[in-house]
């Protein structure tokens, strides 16, 4: 029996506070603790572990003689593993994806008073291999939320996402703003799946988003559990970033509520790793990965400190209507400056 050993890094650079997206391009992020003190470069506190029970950044796995080969080992029948099979992408509509993502910032406008970043997880830098942005699905807000981060982080990259194909038939002006039609819950849902998702990964400047949990679950919940499928695309690629990115939708002091999101530490994934690790391994990471950037995000939310995050949307304020413009003539009678916030975040 011989021993495959990889070792697993990441790198971290600060964020510097209100960074430009160009600025911000350059950065790398930095893990941290679920109380959001800073960490090391270790994914989350209690990664899978080797062969002795012991969690390590160097992990060590056995591989046996006769292994199966890397696409049987991920339940993708034989006559699926010729490389040369792909799916074909859908054409993103430039303009369209540039009208539909301005509706979507002016629609978050109407309904929340701000979309945060934490400061202490940025998003990779630029000119990185393709990046798997895998994050929680909270509310159906999230692929509002999705358009309005990904303009402001990854505006370069193209981006593409999964949908249910019966749902992509009713709305298929989503099929130009990059969704892809999958069958859920069937065998060739999952390997169109991960045809397709290979296909976007072969470009170097692409942008995969996916859901993994399947279904809409509370940021709260816990454990984290992923539908298989991510962890197989892990298993077939040839390199990419794999990035957690936890959102919460809360209230604070404000009549409409806040959305806070946070990317966790990244994972860089290559073909060299394919002798020791199988999906299980890589489901098993990515549900740590997100739990503990979910974690971080919550006991920033409980502290409500808004030193700790960067505004990149701000929306309405205050009560509106007769109430509001009663205070502000009020305030001008008295030359006071007018603030339509009631609290201070």
């Amino acid at each position: 029996m011989r021993t495959t050993r990889i070792i697993l890094k990441s790198v971290q650079i600060p964020l510097t506070p209100a960074l430009s997206p160009g600025e911000r391009e350059n950065h790398w992020p930095r893990s941290s603790n679920a109380d959001g003190s800073p960490g090391s470069n270790v994914l989350s506190s209690e990664q899978p572990k080797r062969g002795d029970g012991k969690p390590s950044r160097e992990i060590s796995v056995p591989q046996p003689k006769g292994l199966p080969r890397l696409r049987e080992r991920a339940g993708v029948r034989a006559e699926v593993e010729q490389k040369s099979i792909s799916t074909k992408l859908p054409t993103i509509s430039g303009p369209l994806l540039k009208w539909f993502t301005w509706y979507a910032r002016r629609y978050l406008r109407r309904h929340f008073h701000t979309l945060r970043i934490s400061r202490a997880g940025p998003p990779p830098a630029a000119g990185l291999p393709p990046v798997v942005l895998f994050a929680n699905h909270a509310s159906w807000w999230d692929a509002l939320a999705g358009l309005a981060v990904k303009a402001e982080f990854f505006p370069a990259r193209s981006a593409y996402a999964p949908i249910d194909a019966e749902a992509l038939k009713k709305y298929r002006m989503f099929q130009r703003l990059g969704f892809f039609g999958v069958e859920p819950g069937t065998a060739r849902g999952a390997r169109q799946f991960l045809r397709t998702a290979e296909n976007v990964l072969s470009r170097p400047d692409s942008l995969l988003v996916i859901t993994p949990q399947g279904r809409f679950a509370d940021a709260r919940e816990r454990p984290v559990r992923f539908e298989p499928g991510l962890g197989h695309l892990a298993t077939r690629v040839e390199h990419a970033i794999f990035l957690p990115m936890a959102t919460e939708y809360i209230f604070w002091e404000e009549r409409l509520p806040e959305i806070l999101v946070r990317f966790g530490a990244p994972v860089e994934v290559s073909a060299r790793h394919a002798g020791g690790f199988d999906a299980k391994y890589w489901t098993a990471l990515f549900e740590q990965s997100l739990e503990a950037t979910q974690d971080a995000l919550a006991a920033e939310a409980r502290r409500r400190d808004p030193e700790a995050f960067e505004i990149i949307l701000r929306g309405g304020a205050g009560q509106g209507g007769i109430y509001d413009w009663w205070r502000a003539a009020r305030a001008k009678l008295r030359g006071e400056d007018f603030r339509k916030e009631h609290g201070t975040k």
